[in-house]
């Protein structure tokens, strides 16, 4: 099986935010959600938990971060196209997020970045698949 990621993230209003990442495309996992959590799968392999603040608060003793004015994590995803990342943007936008920097266009890279309802800062990336090495 491969190995799997679930990024945890807090927010402050559950039905807003899940909104916000349908509007992107992802879909909701109905069997890990309820009204304090919802399962958005993004990929086969990629997941984001979000947790309203009360469920976040039951996994750490530390102080949730006020993502608008401070950041832990950047989380980037992958885009199989450059017309791809944009419209992931494009759409985080439309749905109240904001776009947090302007587009890099490297040639063999792209890249575009949005903050989410809870101002979590989110990449998506385009990469030409020639120009990746075998490791």
């Amino acid at each position: 099986m491969a190995t799997k990621i679930f990024v945890n993230l807090p927010v402050k209003d559950l039905n807003k935010s899940v909104s916000f990442f349908t509007k992107l495309g992802f879909t909701v996992n109905k069997q890990f959600t309820d009204d304090t959590a919802a399962c958005i799968v993004i990929s086969d392999d990629i997941y984001a938990m979000l947790l309203t603040h009360e469920k976040f608060k039951q996994f750490t003793k530390k102080e949730i971060v006020d993502s608008n004015k401070n950041t832990e994590v950047i989380l980037a995803l992958s885009a199989e196209s450059k017309e791809k990342v944009s419209e992931i943007v494009k759409n985080a936008v439309d749905a109240g997020g904001k776009e947090s920097a302007d587009p890099s266009d490297y040639g063999f890279m792209y890249q575009r970045s949005f903050q989410d309802l809870d101002g979590h800062l989110w990449e998506v990336v385009w990469m030409n698949p020639a120009h990746i090495q075998p490791v």
